[in-house]
């Protein structure tokens, strides 16, 4: 029950390299037979697709942006320095926006085909200065007294507030602002195009029950049984709806073998006033939103081996077809595209379209 972002690594990516045992699959399938658009990529957790048809996938443990145009192979068009992670990808009027994560340094940058990159915002920075959710408060509601508290394990803080981490997972832009979820930093930023960032929303605590199944299974004191834990949200994807809202996943931070069930959620942010609403919630592993023309939101959930879709003005998630380790999902031209085999241990992923 890895509660603290620094014993998840700067947010979600120890809980995107955990385990998948105990996870959940699809039940039914109800999307078509997909094409694959691109194989061979290294760890595609964020991807945009651009007005041309050309599809940008972050290869983000290899810091690596590729681009795949239609009917053509993939072209890297931008290489990090080692390591460091590319992520967050979106478009704006023909530039590709993404982040850049090495260390506690992160970055927005923008890039238009054949230039090179240009730094648009210095996110580690802002989290540094301000850190939103320094007042959040994870870990046990109502804390521990001293006799079970001195029980916990040593990698599992009682009680703690958001401490300054930042882990830029995905990005959207709306009327020209880029939107981005802060995976350590459990915010939406906003980012004008001049660099200025202001949080938008700090996302909130989910709460989890402990069981007796979840106490053993993640080595927690008996006195913990019953006690309610606020985990961390970790937000991963950001995706623009209707109505001015935002549409935000959830990948909290603890364990993602199953103990605690599947907590993954999506959410939505109104643009003016930064309010959160829960949309849906029984996700495992929500790592990726996408909103059709016509409504419907896909979530990918990359421990559950499926695309969920929520159908327009519903609340419920059904199976839409079941992916292996889906993580970034975008809707384009009536297709919906999906990066899958993400953790595999040699280059296996692939980017289908449906």
């Amino acid at each position: 029950m890895a509660a603290t972002r620094r014993a998840m690594a700067a947010g979600a990516v120890v809980l995107l390299t955990g385990s998948l045992l105990g996870s959940p699959t699809a039940t039914a399938s109800t999307a078509p037979e997909p094409t694959t658009v691109a194989k061979k990529l290294v760890s595609p957790l964020s991807m945009v697709v651009a007005g041309d048809g050309t599809a940008y996938v972050a290869q983000n443990f290899a810091g690596l942006l590729t681009a795949v145009a239609p009917g053509a192979e993939p072209e890297v068009v931008f290489a990090a320095k080692k390591g460091t992670e590319v992520g967050a990808v979106s478009e704006n009027g023909g530039a590709v926006q993404f982040a850049t994560t090495k260390g506690a340094k992160t970055a927005l940058w923008s890039m238009r085909p054949g230039a090179k990159p240009t730094k648009v915002a210095d996110l580690s920075a802002y989290e540094a200065d301000h850190n939103p959710d320094a007042d959040v408060s994870y870990g046990i509601v109502g804390g521990l007294d001293a006799a079970c508290a001195a029980q916990m394990p040593p990698e599992v803080p009682a009680s703690y507030t958001g401490i300054v981490e930042s882990h830029p997972y995905g990005s959207t832009v709306h009327k020209g602002t880029t939107y981005v979820a802060d995976a350590a930093g459990n915010t939406i930023l906003s980012v004008k195009p001049n660099g200025k960032v202001k949080t938008l929303a700090v996302l909130p605590p989910v709460p989890v029950v402990i069981t007796a199944e979840a106490a053993a299974a993640n080595k927690l004191p008996a006195c913990t049984v019953g006690k309610t834990f606020n985990f961390e949200p970790v937000p991963t994807d950001v995706e623009v709806g209707k109505g001015g809202w935002l549409y935000v996943t959830l990948l909290p931070g603890g364990p993602e073998d199953g103990s605690t069930g599947a907590q993954g959620r999506l959410v939505k942010v109104k643009v003016k006033t930064g309010k959160v609403r829960e949309v849906a919630s029984g996700f495992a592993g929500a790592t990726g939103v996408a909103v059709a023309d016509n409504g419907d939101i896909y979530v990918a959930q990359l421990f559950g081996g499926q695309v969920s879709r929520i159908k327009a003005g519903r609340t419920t998630a059904k199976p839409y077809a079941e992916v292996m380790m889906p993580a970034a999902v975008e809707w384009a031209d009536g297709d919906l595209f999906v990066s899958a085999q993400v953790l595999s241990e040699k280059p296996k992923g692939v980017v289908l379209r449906y």
